[in-house]
């Protein structure tokens, strides 16, 4: 356990599930803190496998039962994606003793591992995500609900609260360059372009070859960043492939191992009652802005700050992080985007309880009523005059504004 280690969200997710599941599956991205979490939660009372280990590999091809019967729980496999076929035995050893809390398991989420979840272990899992560090987990806002948080920042009455600070010690453009993987995010000794280049690599010569047959890894490559350049825009799957020089289901085949391996996230437009849809295309999001500003080749501050890509990265910033924090609460995020036929947007709609939040992002230190424009023509259209929008900006100050709020980007 290392002692930069953060407290994760789903920590309190993964107890929940344990009382209940007899196995539960904790997926996500490389190198998003799943052994470390899985190790502080059950060191003491769970024995470890890595089957990413060539011999522990080599024992289970060797003789499945042996190895199984050498490995009774409780009991933690983690990177089982090497070993789908261990899930039947799993299945089978739940389905004579049902007891909650005793197979852990842990895997960078491919098709081929959720396929084999679903035929096995259906009803007998708990299926959770761990994605890299939410802007409330490292700055160590303990305890707050995706409700509480809602209600605080739609809320009227400021300042939010108590214990959650209105001011952060976190600069924008630290978190913009290096994201939210564990080891980058908390340490700063870790060389930034070394870190990410490295990741990049790994990532396409291990997941994205795990995934799906790529013949040509340098043309997935300028995929990623051409993908990169289009966060926060539209998806028009016909102009990417024409840039990246590929087919078009090739594209949509490359966009779903981006899916799966958590480093895109896919926004779709809502649309019910409010006019015809602009587009029935979903917005694409980098889960990881760290990543996505080292795919642009930014890697200082000014370029970042004062170029054309910081409203594209602060807004990523933001649906990302709802996104993180509804999938380490246990739950899928019902995000949305809104356009109105006159290409007036509301950046991101969160549905929940039967109640719609709308959110507008911006990345100006000064929120000017031309910034409540989107907001205001979603209301009218709604029938909605009296909600409070959102406004989340690169501010420190929250305040009530013309029958809205505005609030920093990190609360």
């Amino acid at each position: 356990m290392t002692e930069n280690y953060i407290t994760r969200t789903l920590e309190s997710t993964i107890q929940r599930a344990g009382k209940t599941f007899p196995a539960i599956l904790v997926t996500g991205p490389r190198q998003s803190g799943k052994t470390t979490l899985l190790q502080k939660l059950f060191a003491k009372t769970h024995r470890y496998v890595s089957m990413e280990n060539p011999d522990q590999r080599a024992r289970w091809l060797a003789d499945p039962v042996a190895f199984f019967n050498a490995t009774p729980p409780p009991v933690i496999f983690d990177e089982v994606q090497y070993t789908p076929e261990l899930l039947h035995y799993i299945k089978s050893a739940i389905d004579a003793k049902r007891k909650p809390g005793q197979w852990i398991l842990s895997g960078s989420q491919n098709f081929a591992l959720m396929q084999n979840v679903s035929q096995s272990l259906a009803g007998r899992c708990a299926v959770l995500a761990l994605l890299p560090l939410a802007i409330e987990e490292i700055m160590q806002q303990k305890g707050r609900t995706i409700d509480q948080r809602l209600d605080e920042q739609f809320n009227s009455k400021w300042p939010p609260a108590p214990g959650i600070s209105a001011t952060t010690t976190l600069p924008l453009e630290n978190w913009l360059l290096r994201g939210g993987y564990p080891e980058i995010s908390v340490n700063a000794e870790v060389d930034r372009q070394l870190w990410c280049a490295s990741y990049i690599q790994t990532y396409l010569e291990r997941d994205v070859r795990q995934i799906v047959k790529v013949g040509d890894l340098n043309t997935f490559q300028r995929f990623l960043r051409l993908c990169a350049g289009r966060t926060g825009q539209i998806l028009n799957q016909s102009e990417l492939a024409r840039d990246v020089g590929v087919a078009v289901p090739t594209i949509k085949s490359w966009l779903s191992v981006l899916e799966a391996s958590h480093q895109i996230f896919l926004l779709p437009p809502y649309f019910n009652n409010f006019g015809k849809r602009l587009s029935k295309s979903p917005k694409l999001y980098f889960m990881d802005t760290g990543l996505a500003s080292f795919l642009l080749g930014l890697h200082e501050t000014e370029p970042l700050m004062k170029g054309p890509m910081l409203g594209p990265l602060f807004e990523t910033m933001v649906v990302a992080n709802w996104v993180k924090n509804f999938q380490h609460h246990g739950e899928p995020p019902p995000l949305y985007y809104w356009r109105s036929n006159d290409s007036l947007e509301v950046d991101l709609l969160i549905e929940r309880n039967n109640r719609l939040y709308p959110f507008e992002i911006k990345s100006t230190q000064t929120v000017l009523p031309g910034h409540f424009e989107g907001l205001n023509k979603w209301k009218e259209l709604a029938n909605r005059p009296k909600q409070r929008g959102l406004v989340v900006a690169a501010t420190n100050e929250a305040t009530a504004l013309l029958g809205n709020n505005v609030v920093p980007w990190f609360l």
